[in-house]
């Protein structure tokens, strides 16, 4: 596959910090997957494992995007920081494109990390809401715990014309 770079240089944002940064201020990411030439994209709540460089998600764990993912777990995805318009459409905005592998999570001790990971990045008092959700073992058997493993990472900066 051909790999294609920013065009614009002087908009690439390097510094893994700042990647990072724009990583954990998100809450929802858009996945791209293809089946049998088929596409297919899904906007997704997640956490964010630093340590891993890994995007965590829960879901059903039957449907569609999990026939996808079983076909083909390579995915492309993106993190939009919309940091408002001035001026008219002078749009400014952070964005990183991601590309990596999704697997379906079946160890019980990851899938409590999982769980761990999504609620402490999603919610203001991670606390409160462990203490709710996941009352019992059984809490992480039903749904279906994914981890995304980011191989290759882009990111940009368009700031608003003042």
């Amino acid at each position: 596959m051909v790999k294609y770079h920013i065009r614009r240089k002087e908009k690439e944002i390097t510094d893994n910090s700042e990647i990072y940064e724009i990583i954990k201020n998100g809450k929802f990411t858009s996945i791209s997957m293809s089946k049998e030439n088929e596409p297919y994209i899904i906007t997704l709540s997640y956490g964010y494992d630093q340590d891993n460089n890994a995007l965590y998600f829960h879901c059903a764990t039957e449907g569609q995007k999990i026939d996808f993912i079983k076909s083909n777990p390579y995915v492309c995805g993106t993190i939009i920081e919309d940091n408002g318009y001035e001026d008219g459409c002078g749009q400014a905005f952070r964005s990183i494109v991601y590309r990596g592998n999704i697997t379906v999570i079946k160890d019980i001790e990851e899938k409590k990390h999982g769980f761990e990971i999504i609620i402490d990045h999603l919610e203001k008092n991670p606390g409160e809401t462990k203490k709710k959700l996941l009352t019992s073992e059984d809490t992480y058997i039903k749904p279906a715990i994914l981890r995304l493993d980011i191989t290759e990472i882009s990111c940009k900066e368009e700031k608003a014309e003042s």
